[in-house]
């Protein structure tokens, strides 16, 4: 054998590891940035079904910031729409800052009357929602009115 055919097969020896340590070296790097990842938010209290007013007390005081994301229907009031959904993240402060990270609570709502009219969109009283609905405002309507004075004799 030549000696320029050793010194090449010694070069791309040479080659060979430093490229397969590279690689090994890549690999460790892209592992442990995938695994950082994003930072996640501990989780929040549950506040999928109740009105929005609660929903913003209940998540406030937790310490969560609230960011409404979507909303469907326009037939309440904000505060009376229903979360539908709800979802936390943890927003890192702006660079270059002494700040903390936020934990913010995304909320669904839906804003849709109760119970379906003829004039508003809601729940159809063919549904659970809408009869539990229904039954709801019934015996809030029964509890609420006013007895009629007892006769005299």
């Amino acid at each position: 054998m030549s000696s320029f055919a050793v010194h090449r097969n010694r070069t791309s020896s040479k080659f060979r590891h430093i490229a397969f340590g590279v690689t090994i070296a890549s690999a460790a790097i892209a592992t442990v940035a995938v695994a950082a990842g994003p930072a996640q938010a501990a989780s929040s209290p549950s506040v999928v079904g109740q009105k929005y007013s609660d929903a913003k007390g209940a998540l406030s005081g937790a310490g969560y910031s609230v960011v409404v994301s979507t909303t469907f229907g326009d037939q309440t009031n904000r505060d009376d729409c229903i979360v539908v959904r709800q979802q936390d993240r943890s927003v890192p402060p702006p660079e270059n800052t002494g700040a903390s990270a936020t934990n913010q609570t995304l909320v669904s709502l839906n804003c849709d009357a109760a119970v379906a009219s003829a004039t508003k969109a809601g729940n159809s009283l063919g549904s659970p929602e809408g009869r539990a609905a229904a039954a709801a405002a019934a015996s809030s309507a029964s509890a609420s009115a006013t007895p009629a004075p007892a006769a005299k004799s």
